[in-house]
């Protein structure tokens, strides 16, 4: 059993900002990683988006630079995952790989979300080389060419309709005869004549050798198979935040994301403290979570002052 005053459970842009914030004020952090070391962007390959990169970092490169600098001011890195928490009492308690039990007097919670696949081979096999699960992040890669997105929610029709400002056809596959997405927002893709629906069809195949070359859609209620040349493949189907071992003491919402005090990180329990992925579904981007990592340490520090903790 070990004591700390402020634990960082999980690491990507908003653990490791939180540990840089929270070493920079004293607070001796310590973090434990989580399965994936720096989250989904090490799943990335360019980011062109973030702050202070003017030529683009790939995303396993970027999260090795913010934890050299959360290292730097004394952040203790350890590999682990949260497995049991009890957060009923104080200090609140933390078990990481079922063996090795923690005592925090702040916690920050940061252990993001997955982005939810289609499960295809081939879907995971060009990750990173045509198939993103962020149009946002990815969509200016393919600026004047045609690609294709699945979904039918509000998610994937934002997305539909911002890559439909960069390229040239956005087709997008639908599973039904109508979508899930709010009515504004079918009418929004409807009216944009370079978005074309492909309805009660799936993702049969995503198609290339080192690089997505096209999709192969099937609909399923005529039985009938296209091949779409495309140079990018989007999944918009929702993301699954990470937040199952922490539900019996943080409230969640009705998607399982953490919820928090609107504008702060605090959670239903004092002392413990969300940020990234793990309780925003509406953003979702690097330079977010960060800032949300910094909010978290500063919470923290205060809460721990507040209370003669630090």
């Amino acid at each position: 059993m070990g004591k700390v005053s402020c634990l960082i459970i999980g690491s990507g842009p908003a653990g490791y900002t939180a540990a840089i914030y929270a070493a920079r004020a004293g607070l001796k952090p310590l973090m434990y990683t989580g399965l994936q070391q720096g989250g989904q962007l090490m799943n990335t390959t360019d980011v062109e988006n973030y702050p202070g990169y003017p030529s683009g970092i790939l995303g396993p490169e970027m999260m090795e630079d913010f934890k050299k600098q959360a290292e730097r001011f004394g952040t203790d890195i350890r590999f682990g995952m949260a497995t049991k928490v009890d957060f009923s009492s104080k200090p609140h308690k933390v078990w990481i790989d079922d063996s090795i039990e923690i005592h925090a007097d702040a916690v920050i919670l940061a252990t993001g979300a997955e982005a939810k696949w289609l499960g295809l081979p081939s879907e995971k096999r060009l990750n990173g080389s045509g198939v993103s699960a962020c149009a946002v992040c990815d969509g200016f890669f393919y600026r004047g060419q045609e690609v294709a997105i699945v979904g039918a929610g509000d998610t994937a029709c934002e997305e539909a309709i911002y890559l439909s400002k960069l390229c040239t056809t956005v087709h997008m596959i639908v599973r039904r005869d109508e979508m899930r997405a709010s009515k504004i927002m079918q009418e929004r893709v409807k009216n944009i004549a370079n978005i074309k629906v492909y309805w009660n069809s799936v993702t049969d195949e995503v198609l290339g050798g080192n690089v997505v070359e096209a999709v192969r859609i099937k609909n399923t209620k005529e039985n009938t198979v296209v091949e779409v040349p495309v140079k990018g493949f989007f999944v918009a189907i929702g993301h699954q935040p990470n937040s199952a071992v922490f539900k019996e003491y943080i409230i969640t919402d009705n998607q399982e994301y953490v919820v928090t005090v609107p504008g702060t990180p605090r959670t239903n329990v004092e002392g413990v403290f969300a940020c990234g992925d793990l309780q925003d579904k509406v953003y979702r981007q690097a330079v977010t979570a960060a800032g949300s990592g910094c909010m978290a340490a500063l919470e923290a520090e205060r809460y721990l002052s507040e209370h003669g903790l630090i």
